[in-house]
């Protein structure tokens, strides 16, 4: 999978994006990031990414001029070798017309913005089933309104707050989406993730047995893998009855699920 990350600020990327799951998945070549900075689709000596807004106010707008060009450029790059590139465009990305880009969803161009739908395991999973992803990451007051008018396919926001620009929020989604990429996290190790079936994960415990007078429970050491999954699933519902029971409204129960839970808010009520 290619992550193509357009950015004022693309320096922010290669530490976190080079180290850890994603460097292993991209030296293993499962997935390829390559940077871009915006600064280099402009003309002008200054390099000018930015304006006033029309209608005044306070703070500066992201010009559209560079972004569609850049956008546009990219767009039309053949997929690169696997691992994190800094790309510099050539001269002639400045004196050839662009290619327009086709009315398609096959490549989706993201705009990272708190206006945009709420960031969620489901979406990273919708996002992973693409093999290559644009990533604008905005900067400032925001955009010009035509990007997101005739560039942008979809906006994404990690939260509802606000953030100095959509670079961390970039790295957030790409981190998310990246490890559901097949071959990038061993098989089925997030399939019991938080969210990934809709609840919140069960505790875990390694050694030692004991610490400090504090034992694991008794039926993780058991061998018995049947009981083992049942408080697994009962753990899960308790800990998200806890902590998010909004998501219980939205997860398929099964009939012993249910009665599970039965019992769990009888112990809540009789604390």
């Amino acid at each position: 999978m290619l992550f193509d990350i357009l950015s004022l600020f693309p320096e922010m990327f290669p530490g976190v994006l080079g180290a850890s799951i994603f460097k292993r998945a991209a030296d293993a070549g499962h997935i390829s990031a390559r940077l871009h900075n915006i600064r280099h689709y402009t003309s002008d000596r200054r390099h000018v990414v930015d304006d006033y807004p029309y209608g005044g106010g306070a703070g500066m707008v992201m010009k559209p001029e560079p972004i569609f060009l850049a956008v546009e450029w990219v767009y039309a790059l053949p997929d690169p070798p696997p691992g994190i590139t800094l790309y510099e465009p050539p001269p002639e990305a400045l004196s050839q017309e662009p290619l327009a880009i086709p009315n398609s969803s096959e490549v989706p161009v993201i705009l990272m913005s708190p206006q945009g739908r709420v960031f969620s395991h489901s979406i990273a999973e919708e996002l992973a089933r693409h093999p290559r992803l644009i990533i604008l990451c905005g900067h400032y007051e925001g955009v010009d309104e035509r990007v997101r008018e005739r560039l942008v396919t979809d906006e994404i926001s990690i939260g509802d707050y606000v953030i100095t620009g959509g670079e961390l929020a970039a790295m957030v989604v790409v981190d998310a989406v990246a490890r559901l990429v097949p071959g990038v996290l061993a098989e089925g190790s997030a399939d019991e993730e938080s969210h990934a079936q809709g609840l919140l994960e069960y505790p875990h415990y390694t050694r030692p047995p004991e610490f400090r007078g504090w034992p694991i429970p008794p039926v993780l050491v058991s061998g018995h893998h049947a009981q083992v999954a049942a408080w697994r699933r009962r753990e899960a519902l308790r800990r998200t009855l806890e902590r998010r029971p909004d998501m219980l409204y939205k997860v398929e129960l099964t009939k012993q699920d249910v009665a599970w839970l039965e019992e769990l808010r009888d112990e809540k009520r009789e604390l």
